[in-house]
């Protein structure tokens, strides 16, 4: 497993991670336990949760099934901020007590780290910055980062966080890639040449801020996965052709697209299936040519100007 530098390099990680969504719908705590095993054997050492994920449940699972002396071997980051079906938080006082609640659920004493997971446009950037010192200066915390904010949003914080955003968790797959869509098209009066995000992209790679990649598999949000998928026939094809000329699986294909770009994006896989797993991990062994993303790129449905 390749090994990419997050935030100018403050921190060393793998490439993939695992996204810990899902796991209580594995079977017991063995089976938890199998599936974190797979993933350290593979070389992921990474660990993506949030305190919403199954109502904290998920947090709490993962911390029954693992040692003291395994958590120290990991990167585990969680996510705050989001009051499920009523509104988003930045406020300093949920950001202390969310971050309380997941260290407690994961057993742990610390946290390696936190993102805010949805914007707030009620937020108070000096707020969130008094609830960072704090975290990092009691040593619950080492470092922060956001999810799904636009290039201003992170500015805004880091001038008040004195630069601790060294992470941006976007929606990001071969068939939902909007924030290279933009970029592609400049200058182009078409829906793909919209820029909703501000350069985020290409504000990430000025700044040093990492871009991890969630959902690498699906179309819109949440709207199902493209591969084996009849919406994307061509996209099939061209990754099944691909995927045996690597010796790979499609999804392996599929990550390998996010992977391929020179931004060093971190791809945050999902699965609960070990063998999916370990499938996935040998995108890290393929370097996809130029020719190929795009031709990835073009079987999604694009266009290029």
């Amino acid at each position: 497993m390749k090994k990419i530098n997050i935030g100018n390099g403050k921190i060393e990680a793998p490439e993939i991670g695992l996204g810990c969504m899902r796991i209580t719908g594995l079977d017991n705590e063995k089976e938890i336990r199998a599936l974190i095993d797979t993933a350290m054997e593979e070389g992921i050492y990474f660990f993506d949760h949030a305190d919403i994920y199954a109502g904290g449940q998920a947090e709490a699972a993962f911390g029954e099934a693992i040692t003291p002396s395994l958590r120290e071997k990991m990167i585990l980051q969680t996510k705050c901020a989001i009051h499920p079906g009523t509104c988003y938080d930045f406020s300093k006082e949920h950001i202390l007590r969310s971050a309380d609640e997941s260290l407690k659920r994961l057993k742990t004493d610390y946290i390696d780290i936190l993102l805010l997971h949805r914007p707030d446009t009620l937020m108070e950037p000096e707020e969130v910055a008094e609830a960072f010192e704090t975290l990092e200066k009691a040593g619950k915390v080492k470092y922060f980062g956001v999810s799904n904010q636009n290039s201003m949003q992170m500015e805004l914080l880091n001038q008040y966080c004195g630069g601790r955003i060294l992470i941006d968790q976007l929606q990001l797959s071969i068939a939902h890639c909007d924030i290279m869509d933009s970029g592609i098209n400049v200058n182009i009066h078409n829906e793909a040449g919209a820029n909703r995000d501000g350069s985020v992209l290409e504000y990430c790679r000025l700044k040093g801020i990492t871009i991890q990649a969630w959902s690498p598999f699906q179309y819109g949000m949440f709207e199902g996965v493209f591969i084996g998928s009849e919406k994307y026939p061509e996209l099939n094809r061209v990754m099944e052709r691909m995927a045996e000329k690597y010796n790979v699986t499609p999804n392996a294909i599929a990550i390998a697209w996010i992977l391929r770009h020179p931004a060093h994006i971190q791809a945050i896989v999902g699965t609960t299936n070990r063998q999916r797993l370990k499938d996935i991990c040998k995108a890290s062994d393929v370097c996809l040519t130029r020719e190929e993303w795009y031709e990835l790129y073009l079987a999604a449905g694009k266009l290029l100007p």
